[in-house]
């Protein structure tokens, strides 16, 4: 006997190839600055967010173009927001971790607490790392086409280190990082490298790969000590430990050489 067929599939020419995709509810809540991630998702599954009056319980919920989407109610705009970045000054002994992995001990249990409600709304990306022990300039956005743009080798943004080493540095001893040398990992880029005093060696990378400062310095016998970023393309570090700063657009259009949604909301 044949099978019926299952008429709560869409048919086939109702998929969406050739068509704006939907976003999923709970990401275009996050992406427009209505809730962080999670919290989009804990407010779909307590029933506050409708979509063209029907209550949507699902995260994954497709939302067409053109939707009406209420939480609680209210109307909210899902239109995509003006990218923002904030700078944040790392201090030692927090990790540099994903938004999606647990908060305690991590940069941001302690970014996120400061932030002003027109802030707090979004899902805050982590461009790039620092490891635990290290200190310095920590870039956070919205757009995650940033961090993309940003990490990427290809986009030769430079990012200034300082180290401070156990050996006597000179400027022989940092020449092979000029010149660029084969990590284990495979060959690294030729660094711009200052020797400041004989403990002090300032080094500037066009790639991020894990550890890679204390890496090159390691192999010429330089053992680092402790590791600060000073600056990320343009941006320079220049706010107190622990605390951050929102980046102007024109900071993210010309220090980070990135041209995405950097007009300002009305």
């Amino acid at each position: 006997m044949p099978r019926k067929p299952d008429k709560t599939k869409p048919p086939q020419h109702q998929r969406w190839e050739g068509k704006e995709k939907p976003d999923w509810l709970s990401r275009a809540l996050a992406r427009a600055g209505v809730f962080p991630q999670k919290e989009a998702e804990d407010a779909i599954t307590a029933g506050r967010v409708t979509i063209n009056g029907r209550v949507a319980k699902m995260a994954l919920t497709p939302v067409p173009p053109g939707a009406t989407v209420r939480v609680d109610g209210r109307v909210v705009p899902l239109s995509a927001p003006a990218t923002r970045v904030l700078a944040f000054h790392k201090p030692a002994g927090v990790l540099s971790s994903t938004v999606s992995q647990h908060r305690t001990g991590t940069v941001f249990e302690i970014l996120l607490r400061q932030l002003p409600p027109e802030l707090a709304g979004y899902t805050w990306h982590a461009v790039g790392r620092l490891d635990v022990d290290s200190t310095g300039l920590l870039l956070f956005t919205n757009d995650d086409k940033l961090v993309a743009h940003a990490t990427s080798p290809d986009t030769h943004l430079p990012k200034r280190y300082v180290a401070t080493v156990f050996s006597t540095a000179d400027d022989e001893r940092v020449e092979p990082l000029r010149k660029g040398m084969v990590l284990d990992d495979g060959p690294a880029r030729p660094a711009t490298v200052r020797v400041r005093d004989e403990k002090t060696v300032e080094v500037t990378l066009t790639e991020g790969r894990h550890h890679q400062v204390k890496r090159m310095l390691g192999v010429v016998g330089l053992p680092v000590r402790a590791l600060h970023r000073e600056a990320v393309g343009g941006i320079e570090l220049d706010i107190p430990e622990g605390t951050f700063r929102l980046l102007t657009d024109d900071e993210v259009r010309e220090g980070l050489r990135y041209t995405g949604r950097t007009e300002s909301p009305e």
